[in-house]
């Protein structure tokens, strides 16, 4: 038996070892120089339509709107699309000067039946490009000019910059969480477009050139509809660019059952994406002979930062008291290996990054935050959360 528990100890460090190599990969390249300009707002742009999928956000959406309007010019549009409203969203985004369009289905709900139902408003009259904005979120300045005329000149999908803020008093776990979201949507994709590998949609900060948008698979109810939108459009031969130096900001909420019910979406989402879209990636890519494909799917592999820590942890545990007992090290050296990787890629860009916004003190609660998490992954394996819930909001 002591050949064959090695053995299984030992795959399982070889399965867990992708994700760990691009992860560190990813943040590695991060570290390198800039290389794009930011777009001069002044010149001249397409039009561009901007749309903000709404539901309840009376408390937020004023911030959102007051960030894009100055930004606009003349002939875009900013359309505000009430998705089963119960409060004064559509009367104050009104208000505001927004243009608003309300629609009311309790069977289909979810932010890509809402944006299809905006594209159709569009559709008599339609933009260069269209922008997607979450209505509970900031857009820095530059950033709509910057996004659609990459989208534009390029003719393909765009992400800018996309980061959670803690709230305003954090506590640890908000600042970890912060973190976490940063490597993600930061980090990550800033390394993948250094390599030239493949980039997710994040949901916000989103354009698309109109030809493009108009034929995109929108009506659905997914968890994570712009990772699937992401995978949809490279399969397609559409590979999203990134906009560096545009970027919206939200706030991560300060009520913990709210955090963790968005927690338990994005990462409930995650995780089902990876297990039922991993095979149709490589499947795709054997069937079009594209290695971009392969590279999206490593991508997507790497699980939620705190699992891939907690899937670590639980097996180096494992592996070194099986080494101990029975002189049997080569799982466990694999494994200590993998951790030196992870540890020192996240020290090096919390380095770069975020140093001023998370203490190094903080860092050492991690084992704390993955703690937190693990009734979020244990519920995925017992309950997975299938329908969209929206998180509560809180006053801007």
């Amino acid at each position: 038996m002591t050949p064959l528990i090695t053995l299984v100890l030992l795959i399982a460090a070889l399965v867990l070892l992708p994700a760990v190599a691009m992860l560190t990969l990813e943040c590695l390249a991060a570290l390198l120089p800039e290389r794009s300009k930011p777009v001069n707002p002044d010149l001249q742009r397409p039009r561009v339509a901007v749309l903000v999928p709404a539901h309840n956000e009376i408390l937020g959406i004023q911030k959102t709107i007051n960030t894009l309007t100055p930004q606009l010019q003349e002939g875009d549009q900013l359309m505000v699309i009430a998705d089963n409203c119960s409060d004064g969203t559509a009367e104050l985004s009104r208000q505001l000067g927004a243009t608003v369009v309300e629609r009311h289905n309790l069977e289909l709900r979810g932010k890509g039946h809402a944006l299809d139902f905006g594209r159709s408003c569009l559709a008599e009259a339609p933009p260069d490009v269209v922008m997607i904005i979450d209505a509970d979120c900031e857009v820095h300045e530059g950033t709509v000019a910057e996004a659609t005329s990459i989208a534009h000149d390029s003719q393909s999908p765009v992400q800018v910059t996309n980061l959670l803020a803690p709230p305003e008093k954090p506590s640890l776990k908000d600042q970890l969480s912060s973190f976490a979201f940063t490597v993600r949507t930061f980090i990550r994709p800033n390394g993948a477009a250094r390599l030239g590998m493949p980039l997710t949609l994040h949901g916000t900060g989103m354009a698309f050139p109109w030809p493009l948008f108009s034929s995109l698979p929108l009506a659905n109810s997914n968890l994570v509809e712009d990772m699937q939108l992401s995978l949809d459009l490279l399969v397609a031969g559409h590979s999203p660019k990134l906009c560096r130096t545009g970027r919206v900001t939200g706030v991560l909420p300060s009520q913990s059952g709210a955090a963790a019910q968005q927690r338990k979406r994005w990462e409930h989402g995650h995780l089902n994406t990876l297990v039922t879209q991993s095979p149709n990636l490589l499947k795709a890519a054997w069937q079009q002979k594209r290695p971009q494909l392969v590279a999206a799917t490593l991508d997507l592999c790497v699980p939620p930062l705190a699992l891939l820590v907690l899937l670590w942890a639980g097996l180096t545990s494992i592996s070194l008291v099986w080494g101990w007992s029975q002189v049997q090290w080569l799982p466990a050296i694999v494994l200590i290996v993998q951790g030196i990787l992870l540890l020192t890629s996240i020290l090096m860009v919390w380095a770069k990054y975020c140093r001023e916004q998370l203490p190094l003190t903080a860092l050492l609660a991690v084992p704390l935050y993955v703690f937190w998490k693990v009734p979020i992954y244990l519920s995925f394996l017992v309950r997975p959360q299938q329908s969209w819930i929206r998180t509560k909001r809180e006053e801007a």
